[in-house]
């Protein structure tokens, strides 16, 4: 299906619509789990462009399918909706308006892509070799994560490829990247309670102090990385927070640390868990404590196929031009899209939507976060690409 046989100003509508629902969406944003209205949003559209639609699917998804005139593959592409417990400090028309709930990673400019995706696609039915699937996923930003729930209510079922595509602000608008194999981190949380005795400041000698046994263990911890990792595997391990005591002339009895880890495989994952409880039993043991460790293993890494990461190259040259289309390099932070990966082909890719003369400069999960909207039209051409480039190479395997 040829990408252009709708014209040039149309797309430049497109855009002005994409706009105007991003910033309803960032104006009203919900929490994992609770994206009710954004969800009776989406549906409601795709059902007035004659879309077939599946509410409440693993919760608040929403799927929407468009079956093409002509025979084909299933091309599933998936955006998040929810949003993030941050107050937004932006000063702007659009800036939400619930108290202490933002969209700081940039899912209100996901949702309102893949809805200027369908619409194109529910316009061009005649062209369409197979089915596009649209996943509008619910809880990407808290565990166990949406992809889990959309999993078991069949979301995959029949599905050829899957594609997603993040906006991301550390890259320049205008420029696009992915990369073979793991792109993204496995994300594990630990949280750590040290027990030892309590008593007065001045008498030491009576007490097992819980802080000099915390203070030590984070300290040790940080040697897991250095001296048990293989140097050639990336792998991050933080403490987060350190809680302990009420007075300062009190030893205190309890103390409670946590943090994350991030890695790229299940070996190096394996050894980074082994190897924190182990550290953890010594070093509180030395100190004449005791230490309850409660360790999540949180989503596993984004690893994208190699022939889909390779399509990904060929289809985005021409939408961004060939120099502005990057090899990225690994992200240590974590993505539940990762469970798509690990059942079908697909590849997740970066939209380049960093801008300095539109304050578009802040990280994501920032209380300031926005992006450069011009991005949006940049990832709808693409999602149209890659989808539109898998079923004409399938359907040209099959035709031989």
């Amino acid at each position: 299906m040829a990408q252009h046989s709708i014209d040039k100003s149309w797309f430049n509508q497109l855009q002005e619509h994409m706009v105007k629902w991003r910033r309803y969406l960032h104006k009203n944003p919900e929490i994992s789990f609770q994206e009710s209205n954004t969800a009776a949003f989406v549906a409601n559209k795709l059902e007035g462009w004659g879309i077939e639609v599946r509410r409440q699917v693993g919760g608040n998804g929403v799927v929407g399918t468009i079956r093409g005139a002509q025979p084909g593959p299933v091309v599933l592409l998936r955006a998040d909706m929810d949003a993030l417990p941050i107050q937004d400090e932006k000063e702007c028309e659009y800036r939400s308006s619930v108290d202490g709930v933002m969209h700081a990673c940039g899912h209100d400019g996901h949702t309102s892509i893949l809805l200027g995706t369908a619409h194109y696609f529910s316009l061009n039915r005649h062209e369409l070799q197979g089915e596009i699937r649209l996943l509008f996923q619910p809880a990407e930003e808290l565990l166990p994560g949406g992809a889990v729930n959309v999993i078991q209510d069949g979301v995959l079922e029949g599905v050829d490829v899957i594609y997603g595509i993040h906006l991301w602000t550390p890259f320049p608008i205008g420029t696009a990247a992915s990369c073979a194999g793991p792109l993204m981190a496995a994300a594990d949380d630990f949280y750590i309670d040290i027990t030892g005795k309590g008593g007065h400041g001045g008498m030491p000698q009576s007490t097992n102090d819980s802080v000099v046994a915390g203070s030590a263990l984070v300290m040790q911890l940080q040697t897991i990385v250095s001296r048990s990792v293989d140097p050639l595997r990336p792998a991050v391990l933080t403490v987060g927070t350190i809680q302990s005591g009420s007075a300062q002339n009190v030893i205190a009895e309890t103390c409670r640390l946590s943090g994350t880890v991030r890695t790229f495989d299940e070996e190096t994952r394996t050894v980074m868990k082994e190897r924190l409880h182990a550290v953890t039993e010594l070093t509180a043991a030395a100190y004449g404590t005791a230490a309850q460790i409660r360790y999540i293993m949180g989503y596993p890494p984004v690893v994208n196929d190699a022939h889909e990461a390779s399509r990904f190259f060929k289809e985005a040259g021409p939408v961004f031009g060939k120099e502005n289309v990057q090899e990225a390099s690994k992200l240590m932070p974590a993505e539940d899209f990762a469970y798509y990966l690990e059942r079908v082909p697909g590849c997740f890719m970066f939209v380049g939507a960093g801008n300095p003369a539109k304050e578009a400069v802040y990280p994501h999960h920032h209380p300031k976060f926005d992006f450069d909207e011009d991005a949006m039209i940049h990832a709808v051409h693409l999602f149209i690409a890659m989808a539109t480039g898998y079923a004409a190479e399938r359907n040209a395997g099959t035709d031989s």
